[in-house]
Order: C-alpha cells, then structure tokens, then sequence
C-alpha cells in the first residue's frame, strides 16, 4: 500500500485497548496490528475496532504476530504487568524489565528499522532498556515520560484559575514518578506568568498541585483499577506527530547524553522536537536553581534503578 502508516500495539490490556481505540477513532495511520499473549482478546479488540470503522476513516486492524512488525512504523509497546494500589511505578521494574526482554527478543528477530514507543512502567527504565538491548538509536527509542504528568498539570491548572487547558503552558518533567516536579518558573497562561492570574504561590500551594498531578494514578487506580484515558491520548498524540512528522514539541521521555540539565546515560522527561525519524532535538526548559536541583535528584533516582535493578537483569543469560 503507497504511504501506508503502519502501527503494531504490544500489549492489549487497559492503556493497550485505549490506545487502539483513540488511533482507530482519530484516523491515525492505516494499519494497526495488536499482539498480546491473550491472541484471543486481540482477535476480539480487532473485530470489535474494525466494527467502528463504518463510522470513522478506513483502517486495516488486525490481530498480529510478532512477524508483523517488520515494517511497522512504530511499535508501542504498553505490555507489562499493573501497577498494584499503593504500588509505585518503579516497583514494577523488576517484573516488567523482564517482560519487556522477553518481548524486544522477539522483534529484533523481525527487519523493524522505525520507531519505539514505550509505555510500561516505569517508562523510563523501560525506554532506556530497549535502547540498551536492541542497540538502536536514542533518537529512535522514546517513552511516553511526563507527557500525561504535563497533561494533568495544564488540567489542573485550567480549573484552577478557569480557563481551558489548552491555554496553559508548562511541563512536568524529569521521572514519571514520584521524584517528578513541575517548573513553576516557566507556566504561562496567554503568555503572562501564572502567578499574574493566581497571585503569589507559596509552597505549600505548589506541594497541593504537585500533588494532585503526581497522585492522580493512585487516584485512578484505587477506584477503578487502572488508568488508560489519558496515557492512551497522549500515546495517539505522540504517534500522530510521528506519522505526520509534525516535528512537534513534545514532553517525553528522552536520553540524556550529557548536553542537556548537566545529565548524562539516563533517560528523562522533558520536552524535544519530535519528528518522522523520532527525536530531532531536546527543548531544554531553562530552570532555576531550586528546579534544576530537582532535575538531578530525580534523575539520580533513575540512575540508582538502572544500577540496582536493569544492570542485574541485562547480565542475565
């Protein structure tokens, strides 16, 4: 097919079904195929998506095999076990880094040259997992990283001082996770800073926002077991830019190769040019003292999971 944009889902749980339905809902790409090891839900998912299609633009969605993804163009792989209640991301490392192993084995068996969207938790271990161990580019290994986190922000924000979220300007960044944290020094809403529209923000009006922003999983999961909406949007988002190659400033989860917030061989969330041949360059956020302290701190936190959780698990046989 000329100009086909192809899709392969890896993982056809909450977030996975999500994800399939905002791409099939919104027209992104012409091709979508779902590998799960349930090949009995992804043979149903299929069906039932392709029975939306009359209402929507054309698709070819399928139930794949791993011997689909040669020519993907982007594989999003959201497979991996749930975040438990209570549970944070990054206790699911272990568990899921083996998962994700298990799974890039198989696709490297395949010619997939595009793109790797990865979604599991925690994503940023994962991203820089799957860079380590298929050997691909950075620039072609992306996670979805604060991208949800700076969606929840602008959300929380808008109800705030009441307006739409689409008005409001800023980023979480660094870890999806708990040592994550909001650049207060740079939101904006109609290019005027927010404490224009809030008056003065102490701390610990900000700790009651980051907290809204960093706990709405917990939320979520405590009252209906999963979250899948929100990451789901931004997933379809970030493959739309992709496909389109809309060179896009997007927030994700990025390697940082020592240019960029003084980091180095960890992966991190913050805004970058995304493009058709996936990062064309970082949007390094100008922090200040107290933000880019917090900066290093989280990404210690990840480099300290690399070392006590992917180093043993990449040395496995």
């Amino acid at each position: 097919m000329p100009n086909n944009k192809k899709v392969i889902l890896v993982g056809d749980g909450a977030v996975g079904s999500a994800y399939a339905f905002s791409l099939v809902n919104q027209g992104i790409g012409n091709e979508l195929g779902i590998i799960d090891v349930d090949k009995r839900r992804t043979e149903g998912d299929a069906l039932d998506l392709k029975h939306a299609l009359p209402f929507l633009s054309p698709m070819k969605v399928y139930s794949a095999d791993y011997s689909d993804c040669g020519d993907a163009d982007v594989i999003c792989i959201t497979a991996g076990t749930a975040q438990k209640p209570g549970e944070t991301r990054l206790e699911l490392v272990s568990r899921n880094l083996r998962i994700l192993k298990s799974i890039l084995g198989e696709i490297m068996k395949t010619d997939f040259n595009g793109i790797f969207l990865i979604a599991a938790n925690p994503v940023d271990i994962l991203s820089y997992a799957t860079m380590k161990w298929t050997g691909f580019p950075p620039e072609r290994v992306i996670g979805s990283g604060t991208s949800l986190d700076t969606a929840r922000l602008r959300q929380t924000v808008a109800e705030l001082i009441d307006v739409e979220a689409g008005s409001v300007h800023g980023y979480v960044l660094g870890e999806h996770g708990d040592s994550e944290f909001i650049a207060w020094s740079n939101i904006r809403i109609g290019n005027l800073p927010i404490e224009s529209w809030t008056g003065p923000l102490d701390a610990e009006k900000k700790e009651a926002v980051l907290a809204k922003v960093r706990d709405a999983a917990y939320y979520i999961i405590e009252r209906k077991g999963a979250t899948a909406y929100g990451v789901a949007s931004a997933l379809a988002r970030i493959t739309r830019v992709i496909l389109n190659n809309e060179n896009a400033v997007l927030p994700l989860s990025v390697y940082m190769d020592g240019s960029n917030y003084g980091l180095n061989d960890v992966y991190v969330g913050t805004p970058a040019v995304l493009g058709a041949n996936g990062v064309v360059k970082i949007a390094e956020v100008p922090l200040n003292e107290e933000e880019q302290k917090a900066m290093e701190k989280s990404a210690g936190v990840l480099r300290k999971i690399l070392d006590d959780s992917f180093i043993p698990i990449d040395n496995e046989k």
